[in-house]
């Protein structure tokens, strides 16, 4: 690939680690825990990693060091041909504005007090000089962006379904125009109808939005359909990454093919196979 990096290169992380100090107990010493553990991967302007594995892998630090939530320990994050510096008081608004997180739970990362209008203009009245009339004119657009209209603005979280709430959430991070958007197991609190009108609306929004996408899960079958590449992790590594096909179909490393191996596929003939197994150990 040529030097094309400011332009073809959203997100690259080079090395990135993530220690905790446990602190010192009645005869037990100080413990580092390594959460990450040297991290490197490049992701296109335009494309969705996913980054999947079980619960404790990493990933989701790993999500907190690229949204600016957590500082590394070491390494290097660049977003759109930008080092950022992340130490405290050396990130700008600008550099924040590159990146938004969307959250497991809608209903936690929305303040049940505020109406909805408050909480989509918000961003704005923190980090921009734009008069009220203009942030409520974005907020109103962006709520028919993700399937909701105008009337919705002055109602309260406590008032929509959670897939709602979801949509409300990928609004908000939207409010700054970013240009990466970090998902954190944004559809494993909906049910399974909700779980692909809110995938669909992802889909949609990236083509609209020309949006990057780095995609948390532990459901396969979401990243299956979503993904254009995956990255596994195991015990704060990176211990596969390909493009979904490649992942999918042959995977390399003994781990993705046991984690493959656990998780129930999810079309149509492979349920089928399980129903007519379990009739027939009910009949025996």
């Amino acid at each position: 690939m040529s030097d094309t990096k400011t332009t073809d290169t959203m997100l690259e992380v080079r090395d990135i680690k993530r220690d905790y100090e446990l602190p010192a107990g009645f005869m037990k010493p100080k413990k580092t825990v390594h959460a990450v553990k040297g991290v490197s991967f490049k992701l296109e302007r335009g494309k969705t990693l996913a980054i999947v594995g079980e619960s404790g892998c990493g990933k989701s630090t790993l999500a907190r060091m690229i949204t600016f939530i957590d500082e590394p320990t070491a390494g290097e994050l660049i977003i759109d041909g930008q080092k950022m510096d992340t130490r405290p008081g050396h990130l700008t608004p600008e550099m924040r504005q590159k990146v938004q997180i969307v959250f497991q739970n809608p209903y936690g990362s929305l303040n049940p007090r505020q109406k909805i209008g408050d909480v989509l203009g918000e961003p704005l009245a923190i980090n921009t000089s734009m008069p009220a009339s203009e942030r409520r004119d974005r907020a109103t657009e962006m709520l028919i962006k993700v399937g909701l209209g105008p009337e919705h603005y002055n109602r309260y979280p406590h008032m929509f379904s959670g897939g709602q709430r979801q949509r409300i959430a990928i609004a908000r991070a939207l409010m700054m125009n970013p240009k990466l958007l970090v998902l954190d197991e944004p559809v494993s609190a909906l049910d399974l109808s909700v779980q692909a009108q809110v995938l669909n609306l992802l889909a949609d929004l990236q083509d609209e939005f020309d949006l990057t996408y780095v995609f948390i899960s532990h459901d396969l079958s979401v990243v299956r359909y979503i993904a254009d590449e995956v990255m596994v992790m195991y015990f704060g590594e990176a211990v596969e990454y390909g493009t979904r096909d490649e992942v999918f179909s042959a995977p390399k490393h003994e781990y993705t093919q046991t984690l493959f191996k656990a998780t129930p596929r999810a079309d149509v003939d492979s349920i089928r196979a399980r129903v007519a197994k379990k009739k027939a150990a009910s009949a025996a």
